[in-house]
């Protein structure tokens, strides 16, 4: 039987620990008839030296991308292949994995039902982000989690104001502020007490960190809008996004974000539910017992 992807390659945590995970799945998708292709840099890390492709090469050839490891090597893979339009699986040998969604233990299992066509293919949005300083564009980037300004070493509060869709929604004295994806609801938003997002949302969360004032709340609004930060008053700030691409920002730059035309598409082996997810991640069956009977 002809697998549902041909040509598939493997992206792994830059760390020896996965060479043998590598190494199993390597050597089971090519019993499968798979073609299997082994990102440089992990081929380097893990001493293995065959089948070797940079993210050009796997961009052009690969019908499919196996990322072992947690979120942060997802979002690496994402950022070298979003332009190249390659579906990704994650497998997680990280901590939490909401985007890393099979298990170890269930690998070959789970690749083989993929390999078999028995998948679902979710597409997940991205921002497409300018840093403005007068009229220079000084950085454009896209980020899959989440665009950060935040205050930079010295510490001290950050004033911005934010317009969507050119009209001024308000001006903020704060650590920052977080504009994140629905994928990147569940990062570092969900830690600054962001709202989660299903991933088919069409939406975008504004969250402001440590706020100067009790009023300021997180606030969700459409993908389809520009969203546009300007920074009023700072002695240091820094802009990153999805924790990659970063650049200090200046007194009057302007932080535009909007979403990007080229998106992410995550396979999921059979089963795979996203509130399944959140309880298993997030462990809200745990913490939300019944009430005791009278």
């Amino acid at each position: 039987m002809q697998p549902a992807f041909r040509r598939v390659a493997l992206i792994g945590k830059k760390t020896p620990e996965i060479a043998g995970s590598l190494r199993t799945l390597r050597e089971f998708l090519r019993g499968r008839g798979c073609e299997v292709l082994v990102e440089r840099e992990t081929a380097l890390s893990v001493g293995d030296g065959a089948s070797t492709a940079d993210y050009d090469a796997i961009g052009r050839g690969a019908d499919l991308a196996i990322v072992l490891g947690g979120d942060g090597t997802m979002l690496a893979a994402a950022r070298n292949l979003v332009r190249y339009r390659v579906p990704l699986a994650g497998v997680n040998q990280g901590r939490l994995g909401f985007m890393t969604d099979i298990a170890l233990a269930d690998m070959r299992e789970s690749v083989g039902a993929i390999l078999e066509g028995r998948h679902a293919i979710e597409v997940r949005s991205l921002l497409e982000a300018e840093v403005v300083r007068g009229q220079e564009l000084v950085l454009r980037t896209v980020a899959l989690n989440e665009a950060v300004l935040g205050k930079g070493t010295q510490g001290r509060l950050i004033e911005f104001d934010v317009r969507i869709d050119g009209e001024y929604v308000y001006t903020l004295r704060a650590d920052g502020v977080i504009v994140a994806t629905p994928t990147g609801s569940t990062a570092y938003a969900l830690s600054a007490q962001g709202p989660i997002l299903q991933p088919s949302v069409a939406a975008f969360a504004l969250v402001p960190l440590n706020p100067h004032v009790l009023s300021a709340r997180p606030v969700s609004v459409s993908d389809a809008s520009v969203i546009e930060i300007g920074l009023v008053r700072a002695f240091d700030a820094r802009v990153h996004f999805d924790g990659f691409a970063l650049t200090d920002m200046h007194q009057g730059d302007r932080l535009v974000l909007r979403r990007s035309s080229d998106s992410i598409r995550f396979v999921h082996p059979p089963g795979y539910s996203y509130f399944m997810m959140l309880r298993e991640k997030l462990r809200w069956s745990e913490s939300m017992q019944p009430l005791p009977e009278d």
